[in-house]
């Protein structure tokens, strides 16, 4: 795996309550991740253009916001990942 499937993962669990960018660089960087706009919000778009997520505008305390919801693909895509990792973290603490 590589450490943009990591966030990959990150953003597709949190994105079955919608999430926004901004809300996902707050929770990334409570995890140590240090991300800016220039690197989440590609991320994001690139989600949304695979299918993973799907996005609608909303107005929160008077801002427009981007919101970002899982797919079905994208559900299917985070089960996949989280199997992959299960299996990857198993091997690893063996040890």
């Amino acid at each position: 795996m590589k450490y943009r499937d990591f966030l990959t993962l990150h953003v597709l669990h949190h994105a079955r309550d919608g999430v926004t960018g901004s809300f996902m660089m707050e929770e990334l960087r409570r995890h140590g991740y240090k991300l800016s706009p220039g690197t989440i919000y590609p991320l994001l778009h690139e989600l949304e253009r695979k299918g993973l997520l799907t996005s609608r505008e909303e107005v929160r305390n008077g801002r427009r916001v981007r919101v970002y919801t899982i797919t079905k693909r994208g559900i299917k895509a985070l089960e996949e990942g989280k199997e992959k990792l299960r299996e990857l973290c198993e091997e690893l603490l063996e040890e």
